[in-house]
């Protein structure tokens, strides 16, 4: 099947062993009948802010706004005065095992990230959180590949790059079941790790992580969309709960 050449708004439906298409589409922002019957839940209406804050905050720091049916983080001066603050975000809610699922679009050069098991212990959430990479990879492509869009930033590398062009939407999925986490891009599952595993601790002895003992320890915490102070546009966020 050729994902490149589905339209963003395709709907997903749900089955036992995983994601299969269904050919109905939806419309932005909303759920099927058939994916709230599976237990799926909006993150994102596409009008408010509604079930976000800022990390530490609590209330949503200026630098983001919505914008035509996405949840934007405006590039410093865009939304006028006081706009240039961005600051990471973070659901209301608290997840431990889920299917998360989103459509994120970057301007070139950016950079981003989702991170889950969220402490706002630390100054800032990546020295705790695992993070899912999001990148414009072109500008960035000598950069080592735990680096790249769809990684587990600085521990494993995606499989191959699934990234569309910059300016389009990509879909991501990241499904976190206990301790296995998978990491897919526009319908390819390009990452997939055992969190705590050998090979885990391995890659975070040899990691900018090393010196942090607290990292990816967590079992339960908020979702974080990452400020990187580049222009990012996040829609149909959604989430549906392991239990």
């Amino acid at each position: 099947m050729n994902w490149n050449s589905l339209l963003p708004t395709t709907a997903f439906a749900v089955l036992a062993c995983g994601v299969v298409l269904n050919a109905a589409p939806a419309e932005l922002n909303q759920l099927t009948e058939a994916e709230k019957a599976a237990g799926w839940k909006l993150l994102f209406d596409g009008k408010t802010t509604t079930g976000w804050r800022g990390y530490k905050m609590d209330k949503m720091p200026p630098g983001w706004s919505v914008v035509d049916g996405a949840l934007v983080r405006l590039k410093g001066g865009e939304g006028g005065k006081g706009a240039g603050g961005g600051d990471d975000i973070v659901t209301t809610e608290e997840y431990e095992s889920f299917d998360l699922q989103l459509e994120w679009k970057i301007v070139a050069n950016g950079n981003s990230g989702v991170l889950y098991h969220v402490s706002e212990e630390p100054v800032t959430a990546w020295h705790y959180a695992p993070e899912v990479q999001i990148l414009d990879n072109g500008p960035h492509k000598n950069r080592t590949k735990t680096q790249h869009a769809a990684a587990l930033y600085d521990l494993y590398a995606p499989s191959k790059d699934t990234t569309k062009p910059v300016g389009q939407w990509n879909h991501m999925r990241v499904l976190v079941n206990g301790v296995h986490v998978e990491h897919w891009l526009n319908g390819e599952k390009v990452v997939e790790y055992e969190v705590g595993s050998s090979d885990w601790k391995e890659r975070i002895a040899k990691s900018k992580f090393k010196d942090k003992p607290k990292f990816g320890t967590l079992k339960k915490g908020p979702i974080c969309l990452q400020d990187h102070s580049d222009r990012i546009e996040f829609r149909n966020i959604k989430i549906r709960v392991i239990r």
